[in-house]
């Protein structure tokens, strides 16, 4: 891998949608990984919102219940002209990758732990994007998933629910965002919001006038025991890599391993990097 260099957040994240776009869904590229740490979220260092409103839905495969997807819904709320639909499991379906029922589902009103409303399906984490957008009729401008409860790295990422309902967004011509937070304790899903506000607002003129490449991003934030997420790397996933480091707990934020040293997403993950792949939009055949 060569040298990585550390860049200002407004040029890492194009260097990321330059990623996105020449990847397709094939997942791969050959560029080089590069880090940037996000600037303070804030929209009043961005570009002025557009009138129109970007239109997010939610999901993940933990269930409707858990705290990864109501910190991203709470966080998603100090946009500006965002509307957020919430399709999530009725109940823990983690570890079942792209895995959809036939038929009708129950769906039944429910609020997440702030009390915003959302809508729990009695299936798969793919069932719910087909609910809501083949069912329900919904046209969502972009499908976050999420933030998982455990990082989805390298040769794990086929099994993750999370990436399941991303890739069923991709299916249906939608961009998605697969988003994880690191195991430790406890879990910091807000350290992921920087990382993804960033991306929802700098990717935001494209997904509404339809230009954004139609991929799966996979996103992973360690959790710091101490010290703090040293930046963002943009790099390959490891899918040969091990299983068992790929689910390593209390990632080392306070790591002085340099990125050129990392040898795909698991080594920069474990090294306090937050990780962003695209990867491809369906599993791999299975051997």
């Amino acid at each position: 891998m060569s040298h990585a260099r550390l860049v200002p957040a407004s040029l890492a994240v194009s260097l990321l949608l330059a990623l996105t776009s020449c990847s397709g869904s094939s997942g791969g590229s050959d560029a080089a990984a590069t880090t940037t740490t996000p600037e303070k979220v804030s929209t009043t260092t961005a570009a002025p919102a557009p009138a129109k409103k970007l239109k997010i839905l939610v999901s993940n495969d933990d269930g409707y219940g858990a705290e990864g997807i109501d910190t991203l819904v709470t966080g998603l709320q100090t946009l500006d002209n965002i509307e957020i639909t919430v399709f999530a499991p009725v109940d823990q379906k983690s570890g079942t990758g792209g895995k959809f029922t036939d038929g009708k589902l129950a769906v039944t009103d429910v609020k997440l732990d702030s009390g915003f409303a959302a809508k729990a399906v009695a299936g798969y984490p793919a069932d719910t994007i087909r609910v809501a957008v083949d069912d329900e009729g919904l046209q969502p401008d972009l499908v976050i998933a999420g933030v998982n409860e455990g990082q989805n790295l390298g040769p794990l990422i086929d099994y993750s629910g999370t990436v399941g309902a991303a890739r069923a967004a991709v299916a249906r011509g939608i961009p998605a965002l697969a988003t994880s937070q690191g195991i430790g304790k406890p879990l910091d899903y807000k350290s992921a919001l920087p990382f993804i506000l960033d991306w929802v607002n700098q990717h935001r003129a494209a997904l509404l006038a339809g230009d954004e490449p139609v991929a799966v991003t996979n996103l992973n934030f360690p959790t710091c025991t101490t010290g703090k997420i040293r930046g963002l790397a943009v790099l390959k996933p490891d899918t040969a890599g091990s299983a068992g480091l790929a689910l390593k707990a209390d990632q080392d934020c306070a790591s002085t391993v340099a990125l050129e040293a990392a040898a795909g997403d698991i080594t920069a993950f474990n090294n306090g990097y937050a990780t962003s792949s695209v990867i491809p939009d369906k599993p791999a055949p299975t051997k």
